[in-house]
This record gives C-alpha cells, structure tokens and sequence, in this order.
C-alpha cells in the first residue's frame, strides 16, 4: 500500500512515498479506500519534530474522504456499506494517518460524505469544522451572544464564524483587507483589522468584551483583553492561560471528538446544506506532498491543500 510520510523528522523534503503493509479492520472497524487527503498545519508540525521524532515510519493526516473498503467484525452495516462514500477524522499515530491509500479507522469516526461533493471538496472538512465547533461547545454562549474569531479566514476561524451564526450569535471576525469580503460571505456581522492588536478593536464594537472569543490566530494571551469579565476564550495549541479577570481558557483537542459520530455526522450534513463551506485550496497528486507542506508553510493559503490519493 503506498502512503506518504517521514522516516526522520525535518522540513518538508523528507516526506516520501512509503510502501507499508496493507491494514486490516478488527472489531469496530471500517477500512477507507483514501480518494483525498487535506493538508493541515498539524500535520507540518508532525513531519518537522515539533511533537517528537518519529519511531520508524510516520504518516501524518488527520482529514480523508474515500470509499468504505471493508468492515471489520461488530460493524453497523445499517449505517455503513462497502462501496459508500465517506469522510473520516483520523487521530495519527505512528504509520496511521490520513496520507495514505487505505486507512484503518474506528466505525465512529466515519460518517456518510456530504452528498455531492467531490472526495477533495470532502476532505477539507472534519477536522477543522470539529475544532469549531469544539470551541463553541467549551464556550456555551446563548442564541443572541456576541462571539469574536480571530484567525477568521482560515479553515478552523472561518467555520467558528459560520457555527456562531448557525447557532444564533453576533460573529466579530478579524481579517487583512484582502480577506474582508471572504470573511463576511462566511457570515461574520462586523469585520476588524487583524492583528496583536485586535482585542482593542473587538472592544471598540464591544465595550465590556465579548462573552466568547474563537481563538485561530494563536494569540493567546494577547486576545484575553477582548474578552468580558468572567467570559471564554477557547485556544487551539494547547495554551491554558493564565487569564485575569475570571476569563475561563478552554484548549480544544480534536482528538475528543473523533469519535463523535453524531456530531461529525451532523458536521457533514451541514456541510451538505450549504451551512459550512468546503474550501479548497489546490489539489496536487500524493507525491508533491512535499511542495503542500512547502505552500502551507509559506502563509496565506485559503482553504484547504488537498493530497490526491486517486
């Protein structure tokens, strides 16, 4: 089976195509004929040593959209068919992530692709659209709540804005003034300069902060002071804080809701709806993974690179 990975850790030209066993599903299980793979800053974080050096062959890739290929013992065949197109969130580990043509995943991290999109258009979605809504479910405003996002036009900010007014709230964003308009077609009421500076702008539309802030841009600390006393700021990269004034930080792992099947399901669907965007970037075969990981890495890519598996 051909994937695409790292032996030793480094910049992006120390991926390359690994011929690995082929997996196959146990208990609970279900095996994806990977079409498509994105391409997420996690997984450059993976392939450079920031999370470790790898312990023999390491796949990274946490977003797939294939075929279901097989099922393993004990698996829902109400819900899941060989042959059915699928979108999966996939938890790397060692040879197993999403950079590959077959994948082995738990039955709960499955659900059925949204009906019409192409397997690169699917791919772009779970993994981003599940940190979202993550963080709003950490930050648990009401309908009529104002919330802030900052990083907004990119994959994780861009779906907090469309969840936010999904849910009912004001959405706050932050963008360059390239990025303004995508940024109000995702939905956003009111659109501020980015920057380190942007808690000051989110205050000038609200005065005493908001309730909840969406935290993309990895400002960390620097976004605190948008943010009303006593309220939330959900963050993306572990940072837990401190924060003054009561402000509560919630650090969202992805990893949680793998295996939220309803909820990934309901992801999808809304996706189907039209509700969340697929957003892709660029297509390019599995083999220039390398030069994805270059274009990631550079900034300013809009939407998702996406590994064409065939």
């Amino acid at each position: 089976m051909k994937a695409v990975g790292i032996t030793e850790a480094g910049d992006p030209d120390v991926l390359q195509v690994l011929n690995l066993p082929e997996p196959q599903p146990g208990p609970g299980e279900v095996r994806i004929r990977v079409r498509a793979a994105a391409v997420n800053p996690t997984d450059t974080l993976l392939r450079s040593g920031a999370r470790g050096a790898p312990d023999g062959p390491a796949v990274p890739g946490m977003d797939a959209a294939g075929t279901v290929d097989r099922l393993g013992p004990g698996v829902d065949t109400d819900r899941l068919a060989v042959g059915q197109d699928v979108v999966v969130l996939v938890v790397p580990r060692g040879a197993h992530g999403a950079y590959a043509e077959q994948i082995v995943v738990p039955a709960a991290s499955v659900v059925p692709a949204p009906a019409g999109a192409e397997p690169a258009a699917a791919a772009t979605l779970l993994m981003n659209a599940m940190t979202a809504r993550l963080a709003l479910d950490a930050l648990a405003l009401s309908p009529g709540d104002t919330l802030a996002v900052t990083g907004a036009a990119g994959a994780f900010g861009g779906y907090a804005v469309q969840l936010g007014k999904a849910d009912g709230l004001r959405v706050i964003a932050d963008a360059k003034d390239s990025d303004s308009d995508l940024v109000r077609g995702l939905g956003a009421d009111d659109v501020v300069e980015r920057g380190e500076d942007v808690a000051d702008r989110i205050r000038g539309l609200v005065p005493d902060g908001v309730p909840g802030l969406a935290d993309g841009a990895l400002l960390n600390d620097k976004a605190v002071p948008a943010v009303a006393d006593g309220g939330g700021l959900a963050t993306v990269r572990g940072w837990n804080g401190p924060a003054e004034r009561g402000v509560t930080v919630h650090p969202v792992m992805v990893p949680d809701g793998a295996t939220d099947t309803a909820g990934l399901d309901r992801l999808a669907r809304q996706a189907e709806e039209g509700v969340l965007s697929l957003r892709v970037a660029q297509v390019l075969p599995a083999d220039r993974a390398p030069e994805a990981h270059r274009l990631l890495e550079a900034g300013g890519v809009r939407g998702r690179i996406v590994l064409d598996f065939g």
